[in-house]
């Protein structure tokens, strides 16, 4: 038993330092002292040496720098520069650009939750609320969804021309060059309001307000370009698309085959120099109607005309429509939601050097300016799209699911529909915290290259997710097309939103992680960069440092992960109140096996993690999970903690730490290496896994917030378009919500003299004026039973058509064109 108490000593004492992450003379001196003591106090001298030995064998070498330098740290450098794979330019360029925000602290192990909540709350300003709520409701109210995608295969005239007058295609544009600048949140408010009315237009506007010739121009532009080009895009005078896809380069967009040659050709009798250019692009949105486009292309000099290099690398331009030799006006039809979108090509088409964004000082700069632009745009545009359509069916299947009955019960009282309706509130909760978080991440000022990809990547699945809640709800009724349908196009629209600005696949298993693990981490990327140091003594010196610390963070992770495992993340300091601690808490034991994790496949694996996608998709997953419910953590205090919420903070908490246990368990039952997947079993799970998803009786309270007006449901539907009018379903629905659940008691009232046989009438209208009549109800009561009656019936209806309305209307139209001719 001395032994024990002497060994438990060192070991709780150890165990203690590296959870608190102590230094290590700190580790070195409270070790040997609790060893000391204990031992004395045990009375077992001979074990208290023989610990204190191999503590002073442990530590003095370390403590003693120069030493561990030699002796340790460079023999090991040089076994690090040969075991790390050499990144590719193109890798190099990915690491670099944007920032690290809030999801570094998640790779930490130990997050600084009051770094999350001291972040400013994001508002909107007075002005971009008075856009909201006056040119982006009078747009929306202009929407006829079936006219523009059976009709007119088009945003109608008058839209195009208020969407020009009224700057949407100018919101990220500085009001020096006549545009609006709005803040990051004010476009993500905007892109999800009209998303609520129609996927036409909000792809429309999202497209000039993400990666395309204006956010180009603005962070790479030259002057003159600028001041040409931002006035004219502000106000629709010019239509930006931008063109990087093509028929063997999309997700991998460093492989475009398109290329441009550094020449001089003579133009109006003059010798310009310039480049000519060969491209064969397809899916660019807008390009139909595209008036400038941007390009990118690889360029080369073989005349050596700017040079010495031949291969300059990926280039951007902005050609004018009007440019000699350009095909464009050709379109696609993505899967019947007829927003613009084509092909462009080309064939030795020249243009002068002014067309390259920057000027010729920019060439093969292309790729850094892509990555660093798409991080921001990605982080608004898709996610935003997503978010809007996915608090639109919050609100219109929560009313549906209330007015639609059968078995003489609303359905949303059946459990089938019910688990429905909670997946819909708690993923939509979660993804419009998201979607805020990365919006104020940009306000920031960061270029969130990971949290972007999150963003688009789990908006847009879930956003799939909640579109085929929608229709299993609906039945039928969804799937009927017309006038009356609001659910199907949102349906066909979803692998639109998964497939561009980086295919799902693509992002989840390469890009989340693959740019997390390196970006985040406090260590990997600069141990890597100190590979580069040129002056070998200060380089080992670097390396040193950045080694022994993440020792040191790798043993502290696998304490914490271990500690709070077996303690279920019950205790500890950490943020929140008495509701919310519990969360922070779990977050943190996560984090800490996150990090631990990640330390482990990167050390054991090394450069073959790179191709183990699948691997990488789960660790992915675990770091998206814990930005998305920091992110719901973020909203909830950020709405001043409304007790109203805490069923959708729940479900959409709970549901993300679910999915964190399944994809820690994947990673590790799918390790290659068994006896390193054992320990860090043991490690992540000691207890088993324990976590268990949203409840049953959880999912109800959160079905019974979307079925009935609440501050809560208010707040999840905000910036949807509820605006009751002839073609606004789901606003007419939301409106007569109130009056369905007021008829409620005297609809059962009316029911219980039906089965009493009290009328004579076999229609439900003459039943009604019988209970009127018989005193049954009141009429007040009758008028209110009469009017849900109506209205229900309205909203439950589908369209019919005669065979020859089913025909595109220009086909129509060509038709009584021809006969009219005749």
């Amino acid at each position: 038993m001395p032994v024990i108490l002497t060994l438990l000593a060192a070991l709780i004492s150890t165990g203690a330092c590296a959870y608190h992450r102590s230094s290590l003379r700190t580790w070195a001196i409270a070790t040997m002292l609790a060893t000391l003591i204990v031992g004395l106090l045990a009375h077992a001298p001979w074990t208290t040496v023989i610990l204190l030995i191999i503590e002073a064998a442990i530590a003095v070498p370390l403590l003693l720098v120069d030493f561990r330098r030699r002796q340790i740290s460079a023999p090991l450098l040089k076994l690090f520069a040969k075991v790390t794979p050499k990144l590719s330019e193109t890798e190099q360029t990915a690491l670099e650009a944007g920032t690290v925000g809030f999801e570094g602290q998640l790779f930490s192990g130990k997050p600084d939750w009051h770094e999350l909540l001291r972040q400013p709350k994001p508002e909107l300003s007075v002005e971009e609320q008075a856009f909201l709520d006056g040119p982006t409701e009078e747009l929306c109210a202009m929407i006829d969804d079936w006219q523009i995608t059976h009709e007119l295969a088009d945003l109608p005239p008058d839209v195009w021309a208020f969407v020009k007058k009224h700057k949407f295609f100018g919101m990220i544009i500085p009001k020096q060059y006549g545009g609006l600048q709005f803040s990051a949140l004010a476009h993500s408010a905007v892109l999800q309001k009209l998303s609520t009315i129609s996927a036409t237009l909000s792809s429309t506007v999202a497209v000039p307000n993400s990666l395309g010739p204006a956010e180009l121009l603005l962070h790479y532009g030259s002057d003159e370009q600028k001041n040409h080009y931002l006035p004219r895009l502000a106000v629709g005078d010019e239509i930006p698309c931008f063109a990087l896809t093509g028929p063997t380069a999309g997700s991998d967009a460093t492989s475009i085959p398109d290329y441009g040659i550094v020449c001089k050709q003579t133009v109006d009798g003059v010798e310009t120099l310039g480049i000519r250019l060969t491209f064969d692009k397809r899916y660019i949105t807008l390009a139909p109607i595209a008036t400038v486009i941007g390009l990118a292309f690889r360029m080369y000099d073989p005349e050596h005309l700017l040079g010495e290099k031949e291969d300059l690398g990926i280039t951007l331009a902005l050609l004018p429509r009007s440019t000699p030799g350009l095909q464009i006006g050709r379109r696609h039809f993505p899967l019947n939601v007829p927003f613009q979108n084509g092909p462009i090509h080309g064939k030795d088409v020249f243009a002068p050097m002014s067309v390259l964004i920057g000027g010729p000082q920019m060439a093969g700069h292309g790729w850094r300016m892509l990555v660093e632009v798409l991080s921001v745009g990605r982080a608004i545009s898709l996610p935003s799209n997503a978010t809007g359509a996915m608090r639109a069916s919050a609100a219109a299947t929560g009313a549906y699911a209330r007015m639609r009955k059968q078995f003489g019960l609303a359905i949303a009282r059946f459990e089938g529909v019910e688990e429905a309706l909670a997946r819909i509130g708690g993923l939509t909760y979660a993804t419009a915290a998201l979607s805020r978080a990365t919006a104020a991440a940009v306000d920031r000022g960061e270029k969130p290259a990971v949290t972007s990809a999150i963003a688009k990547y789990h908006a847009t699945e879930w956003a799939r997710r909640i579109a085929s809640d929608t229709m299993d709800v609906h039945g039928g009724k969804a799937v009927q097309l017309g006038p009356k349908n609001y659910a199907g196009r949102g349906w066909a629209s979803v692998p639109i939103a998964i497939t561009v600005e980086g295919a799902n696949i693509m992002t989840r298993s390469l890009m989340i992680f693959g740019q997390g693990a390196i970006r985040c981490h406090p260590y990997v990327l600069k141990e890597m960069q100190s590979l580069s140091i040129t002056d070998r003594g200060e380089q080992l010196k670097t390396f040193d440092r950045l080694l022994f610390s993440h020792l040191g963070f790798g043993i502290s992770n696998a304490v914490r992960s271990f500690a709070m495992g077996l303690t279920g993340a019950r205790i500890g300091e950490t943020a929140g109140d008495a509701y919310t601690r519990r969360y922070y808490r779990k977050l943190d034991r996560y984090s800490a096996t996150l990090a631990l994790c990640a330390d482990v496949f990167m050390g054991v694996l090394g450069g073959k993690l790179k191709f183990k996608e699948k691997l990488s998709a789960r660790l992915g997953d675990v770091l998206s999970y814990l930005y998305i419910a920091s992110s719901m953590l973020k909203r909830y205090e950020d709405t001043g903690r409304p007790d109203a919420d805490r069923p959708l903070l729940a479900w959409g908490f709970h549901e993300c730490m679910w999915l964190t246990q399944n994809a820690l368990d994947g990673a590790i039952r799918n390790f290659p290496v068994r006896p390193v997947a054992w320990l860090l079993r043991i490690l992540v799970f000691p207890l088993g896994r324990r976590e268990v998803p949203p409840s049953d009786r959880l999912g109800r309270r959160v079905a019974a917030l979307l079925t009935a007006p609440n501050e809560a449901r208010s707040r999840l539907t905000e910036w949807v378009y509820l605006t009751p009018n002839a073609n606004n379903t789901v606003g007419r629905m939301n409106a007569l919500l109130p009056d369905v659940i007021a008829a409620e008691p005297v609809e059962r009232k009316f029911q219980k003299a039906q089965k009493a046989g009290q009328f004579k009438a076999h229609d439900v209208a003459d039943q009604y004026i019988e209970a009127l009549q018989g005193g049954v109800i009141n009429q007040a009561e009758f008028d209110l039973l009469k009017r849900v009656r109506e209205g229900v019936a309205e909203f439950i209806a589908v369209d019919d058509f005669e065979p020859d309305e089913l025909r595109s209307f220009t086909s129509r139209a060509e038709e009584r064109k021809a006969a009219a001719s005749q």
